[in-house]
C-alpha cells in the first residue's frame, strides 16, 4: 500500500472511533448520567498518548532513515547532518511530551 492510502485509512479509523465514542456517550448519558463524561475523558487521554506515540515513532524513524541515507551517500557530511537531525528529533519528541501533558491534565479532571 502506498503512503496516501495508509494515511487515509488511519484518518478514517480515527474519525470512526470518534463517532462511535459520541454514540456510546449519548447512550451512556441516558443510562448513567455523568459517568459517560469520565469515560470520555479517560478515552481521550488514552487516544492522545497512543496517537502521539505512534506518530512520533513514525516521524523519528523516517528522520533517522533519511539522515543515515544522507551520511551513507556522503560520509564527509556526517557532522553537518547529525546536528540538524538531533534538533529535529528533539522537536518531534517535544510534540509527544505535549500530548503526555494534555493527557495528564485530562486524567487530573477525573474524580478521585
Amino acid at each position: 500500500m502506498n503512503k496516501k492510502k495508509i494515511c487515509l485509512s488511519l484518518l478514517l479509523f480515527v474519525f470512526m472511533l470518534g463517532f462511535a465514542t459520541m454514540a456510546f456517550a449519548q447512550h451512556a448519558e441516558e443510562a448513567a448520567g455523568a459517568g459517560s463524561t469520565n469515560s470520555a475523558i479517560a478515552l481521550a487521554a488514552g487516544l492522545a498518548i497512543a496517537i502521539a506515540a505512534a506518530g512520533g515513532g513514525l516521524a523519528q524513524g523516517k528522520a533517522i532513515a533519511a539522515a543515515l541515507e544522507g551520511i551513507a551517500r556522503n560520509p564527509g557530511a556526517a557532522g553537518k547532518v547529525m546536528t540538524p537531525m538531533i534538533i529535529g528529533l528533539a522537536l518531534i519528541e517535544s510534540l509527544v511530551i505535549y500530548a503526555l501533558v494534555i493527557a495528564l491534565i485530562l486524567v487530573g479532571k477525573l474524580p478521585g
